[in-house]
């Protein structure tokens, strides 16, 4: 095993700049799945006591490096206003329904809000909030959609499980009880 692994996942943590699968880590680094966790722990310790301007966050079965909120004002001012572009309300609500209902199409998204979803759905894909995930074994074989990495990154969750519990009985968008099928594309 390296003698410095922890500065080796830094590395590259920060060089990948989206989330890095512990196990693939382990593998490039020739040390144990638990090695890797014990080391980002450390750093994790490491950059809380330093109070740095970055952390890292686990997302899925990896992690990321990502700046800290408290530091958000100064990044956003000298990154510009681009990246200040908050979602709709409309966005917000078929982002919520992607979340819960995954994997989910355009047309359960909207027989749930009642209105065309189309601006929103492309809205949340271009930002990489959502993505195609296969297609509906049904007449037209429409996308299947589901959260991203990022997604999971904006709200601060390791995976979709940690969505604050919510009873989706009542907007179940496949009033039959249909079972999804999924076919990958």
């Amino acid at each position: 095993m390296m003698k410095n692994i922890k500065y080796a996942i830094e590395g590259i943590l920060f060089a990948a700049g989206e989330p890095v699968n512990a196990a693939k880590l382990a593998a490039v680094l020739d040390a144990e799945t638990e090695d890797i966790e014990k080391a980002v722990e450390d750093l994790k310790n490491e950059y809380n006591r330093d109070e740095r301007g970055f952390n890292i966050i686990d997302i899925r079965e990896g992690y990321q490096i990502c700046s800290r909120p408290m530091y958000y004002a100064y990044i956003q001012e000298i990154l510009g206003e681009q990246r200040n572009q908050p979602l709709s309300n409309a966005a917000m609500e078929a982002l919520a329904i992607i979340a819960y209902k995954q994997p989910v199409t355009r047309g359960q998204i909207e027989k749930i809000r009642g209105v065309n979803s189309d601006g929103c759905v492309n809205r949340l894909y271009e930002r990489g909030l959502i993505e195609e995930c296969g297609r509906l074994d049904a007449p037209g074989k429409p996308i299947l959609y589901r959260t991203t990495d990022t997604f999971l990154r904006c709200f601060g969750l390791r995976s979709p499980d940690e969505l604050p519990y919510m009873d989706l009985s009542k907007f179940d968008a496949d009033s039959q009880g249909e079972q999804l099928e999924i076919k990958d594309e």
